[in-house]
């Protein structure tokens, strides 16, 4: 076993602090990474909190990972050492059931291994990447474009592939009308990402605060929806709608932005359910639906296609020692777009 440093939530309540944590020995297929940057998601909050369900404690969580190969097992054929390389939400599924071998480890029929909180192959709780180092196999290791700033690259591997997803899937692209609901973390990156598929794209968010960084990431159009005219307004305008919030939004109102054949797509979780109104899916026969991350596959295509286009995230670096405080400040809104841990300063 390696002890390697990392940022450990003791409990839901009490501040996350340093500590050490123990990975597994290198097997013939793993790659050790020395994690160099580590974005902080919202479900990482979620989870450290215990808003989802009773988490395991200790506990390090991080899954926007981005670092070096260390070391490699005997076995390793996709990375090499000193790789630029990735990890995302996910390091193991089953590989054997029909949603696996279709390419979609997301969706594992028998539930994919979590980068954190999840039970490892050797029956151990995994953990995260708020730490130094870290072992995964192979196949859920990322080859990380050098034209990416590498402390850019972290929120890619989730904020950016938990956008492009749903995007890639729904055909988003020249003629299409996106609407994206929020302009944080994951909004950011929708607006980009959609952007450059060629959609017209419109954020829709509580205020007018944001609404030049919107127009500067590719948005055409930019409405508050604390403002009700906004929705008598753009009734009946969209062909899809990526909600990114991880909070209550009246469904009813949002549905009834879409056009014929619209839908409606979550990817913000917030922690209690959202109520549909079934009637609001009858008009323009409208759907509504909810995507995960990508799988492994399709991460890979999203990180060449953001490296292909020169899409990065806004981000704000910051040291270890100031995770509580980045804490506070995304459950305020208060980032400008995503927080990136600089792992350095936790060695």
């Amino acid at each position: 076993m390696l002890t390697v440093n990392a940022i450990v939530a003791t409990s839901p309540t009490a501040p996350l602090v340093r500590g050490t944590i123990e990975r597994r020995d290198l097997g013939p297929r793993d790659v050790l990474i020395e994690i160099r940057y580590a974005g902080v998601c919202h479900s990482d909050i979620h989870t450290v909190r215990g808003e989802w369900r009773d988490m395991p404690y200790p506990l390090t969580v991080g899954h926007e990972i981005v670092g070096t190969v260390a070391e490699v097992g005997g076995e390793v054929t996709r990375h090499a050492t000193g790789d630029r390389v990735g990890v995302g939400c996910m390091v193991n599924s089953c590989r054997e059931c029909e949603n696996c071998r279709a390419g979609q480890e997301q969706y594992c029929l028998r539930g994919n291994t979590q980068t954190y909180a999840g039970v490892d192959r050797d029956g151990t709780v995994t953990q995260g990447g708020y730490s130094t180092h870290i072992v995964v196999d192979e196949d859920f290791v990322l080859r990380v474009p050098g034209s990416i700033p590498h402390e850019a690259a972290a929120p890619l591997l989730c904020a950016g592939i938990t956008t492009y997803s749903p995007l890639a899937h729904w055909n988003a692209g020249p003629g299409t009308r996106v609407a994206v609901v929020g302009l944080g973390g994951l909004g950011h990156m929708a607006v980009k990402i959609a952007a450059a598929c060629g959609a017209s794209v419109t954020v829709l968010s509580q205020t007018l605060n944001k609404k030049d960084d919107g127009h500067a990431f590719g948005a055409e159009d930019y409405h508050a929806t604390s403002d009700p005219s906004t929705f008598e307004a753009l009734a009946n305008t969209f062909d899809l709608i990526i909600n990114t919030v991880s909070a209550p939004i009246d469904m009813g109102a949002y549905l009834r932005l879409l056009r014929l054949d619209g839908t409606l797509v979550s990817v913000g979780a917030p922690p209690e359910p959202l109520p549909v109104p079934v009637f609001a899916l009858f008009g323009n026969r409208r759907s509504f639906a909810g995507s995960g991350i990508g799988g492994i596959a399709e991460t890979q295509e999203m990180l060449d296609f953001c490296a292909g286009r020169g899409i990065a995230p806004e981000v704000e670096l910051i040291p270890a020692d100031a995770v509580n405080e980045a804490y506070e400040r995304v459950l305020r809104s208060d980032v400008r777009y995503r927080f990136v841990i600089d792992i350095d300063t936790l060695r």
